[in-house]
């Protein structure tokens, strides 16, 4: 059985989640017909995908074949766009109330900045 790229994983995810952030806060800037609070979520989910897209090119630069930590803090990432930006984007766009969710996409984009960090501190190749 052939391993997965993570690096390649990571880029691509990072520019699938990169466009899917811009396409929304497009449309919370231009389209959207509501109320300021849903603006309001749309521009912040839109903005933390977007910084978490360019957190995941950090990933796939630090990501090496047996790197767990670089892996850990791109699962970490997109667990947490998946938990606070698309929980956003369901309350904005849906008046689902995914409330609970949010929070546990924060911790994980916190836990995935650790995991990061640690990434760089034990490869000394970079």
């Amino acid at each position: 059985m052939a391993s997965i790229d993570w690096k390649r994983v990571w880029l691509a995810v990072a520019g699938l989640s990169g466009a899917v952030a811009v396409g929304f806060g497009a449309y919370a800037a231009h389209g959207l017909e509501g109320t300021p609070v849903v603006q309001e979520w749309l521009e912040k989910a839109s903005r933390y995908q977007m910084y978490h897209a360019l957190a995941l090119l950090a990933v796939a630069r630090l990501q090496r074949p047996h790197g767990r930590f670089a892996w850990l803090a791109g699962c970490l990432f997109t667990i947490g766009t998946l938990l606070f930006s698309g929980g956003l984007y369901v309350m904005a766009l849906l008046a689902w109330p995914v409330t609970p969710v949010v929070p546990f996409g924060g911790v994980s984009f916190i836990l995935g900045w650790l995991a990061l960090t640690l990434s760089a501190l034990r490869d000394p190749s970079i």
